[in-house]
């Protein structure tokens, strides 16, 4: 008779037999959903670790649970232990079935993440504040652990730099990485791709995309106490903060817009970028709440990115690609209007399901989908708009991704003390 260690030692064999090369990825559309539970070793069932237990985690924890019928949530971790007891009692009401988190296996502190990628569990998702991304991502990866990376990737050059070389790894070992640019998953915006591809506007000549909303000066749903550090704060409402956040208004929700630009371009990316930017709404921290980048790119052609964070402003959000046959417009259906005039009457997807759904149904086919070095284009794309707009400089593409400039301390511990960088001025910050 086989005991519980024979049984888990058949179950993580099933998940990394198949897996030696990775390929491109599978829908889960395309293979159906009675695939992913029948068969050889598709009974087996997927262990679930979230780290960072905000309202994004906690999100990205339902969406993958709800993907696949055999999956459970077996792992949480946090820094702070309020969040992880609010996201496990959301997750109890929201699917009691699938939480199986027992008090072993929920984690506080800055080694939470460590530990839920050394516990049995078989994938992890990521979603504390950005600047803790490339870190966990490498720790995943070399722990051999399938990985979900809610935007964005990295914040500053090094970052990138240590998404790249992990997304290599996992390819080598056979590991998924899906990212939370989640726009790439919405059936309107796949079918948007398809009909560039097949030249509905002819060639794109150039692109606009906006990201105007309301302000995002605070992530902490409350008032700073007497005994909270300034470091605590600074975490628990990171938005503000450059270290922790990369930049809300430009990096962040401008990242959405750019990962959008580059579907348009066949992922090809810019060659350089100049761009304005400011804060002009009083805040703490060291971030911009406005911005607008001119992206340059070697065919001649430019892509234009407005961003902006502030009440009582216009609201937008759309892309424009231009294209020698016809102009695409997108805000809340699709359309394109030239010589060839198209309008999208698909289904509405939910996208951040679908992101899920493709990436366990990826998981269990053996062909898991891995979006690592497009995921660090993207956000390299997005940081090296930040930077031109920091510095009040044309910025190349180059620079960007060799930039020395290290946001993310090497160690942190609630005795460190992070200074922050005084808020950028344009014409005196220096590229780094």
């Amino acid at each position: 008779m086989n005991d519980t260690r024979d049984s888990e030692k058949t179950r993580r064999e099933f998940l990394h037999s198949s897996t030696s090369v990775a390929a491109g990825g599978v829908l889960a559309s395309q293979i159906g959903f009675p695939a992913l539970v029948s068969g050889a070793g598709q009974s087996q069932t997927l262990k679930v670790g979230l780290i960072g237990c905000g309202g994004r985690g906690s999100g990205a924890a339902l969406n993958a649970l709800k993907a696949d019928s055999n999956i459970e949530l077996s792992a949480m971790g946090d820094l702070f232990k309020n969040n992880l007891e609010s996201s496990l009692s959301s997750l109890q009401k929201e699917i009691p079935d699938k939480i199986k988190v027992p008090s072993h296996q929920q984690f506080v502190g800055f080694d939470a993440y460590q530990q839920v990628i050394n516990s049995d569990v078989d994938i992890v998702l990521l979603a504390t504040p950005p600047g803790f991304r490339p870190l966990h991502l490498k720790a995943a990866i070399e722990g051999g652990k399938h990985a979900f990376v809610e935007i964005t990737a990295a914040i500053d050059g090094p970052g990138v730099r240590s998404v790249l070389k992990s997304s290599e790894l996992a390819e080598t070992k056979g590991l998924a990485i899906v990212s939370g640019f989640c726009w790439r998953y919405n059936d309107s915006m796949r079918a948007v791709a398809e009909q560039i591809k097949a030249g509905a506007i002819g060639e794109v000549r150039a692109l606009y995309a906006t990201y105007y909303r309301h302000s995002l000066d605070h992530k902490y749903h409350g008032k700073r106490t007497p005994e909270m550090s300034d470091l605590e704060w600074q975490i628990r409402d990171w938005y503000n903060c450059l270290w922790l956040s990369g930049d809300v208004t430009i990096v962040l929700s401008g990242g959405h817009s750019v990962d959008k630009m580059s579907w348009w371009l066949d992922d090809m990316m810019p060659t350089a970028a100049v761009a304005l930017g400011s804060r002009a709404i009083p805040a703490e921290g060291n971030t911009f709440d406005n911005g607008f980048v001119v992206y340059e790119y070697a065919n001649g052609i430019r892509g234009f990115l407005g961003c902006r964070s502030q009440d009582g402003c216009y609201s937008a959000n759309g892309d424009y690609i231009i294209g020698s046959k016809g102009i695409c417009k997108i805000g809340r259906t699709p359309v394109i209007e030239g010589e060839t005039n198209w309008r999208y009457q698909g289904k509405k997807n939910n996208m951040y399901q679908t992101e899920h759904d493709d990436f366990i149904a990826s998981i269990r086919a053996g062909k898991p989908i891995n979006d690592g070095t497009r995921m660090a284009h993207t956000s390299l794309m997005a940081i090296l708009g930040r930077m031109a707009a920091y510095t009040g400089k044309r910025i190349t593409w180059e620079q960007a991704l060799n930039s020395q400039q290290k946001l993310v301390p090497d160690e942190l511990g609630w005795n460190s003390k992070i200074d922050e960088t005084p808020r950028a001025v344009p014409g005196i910050t220096r590229f780094i």
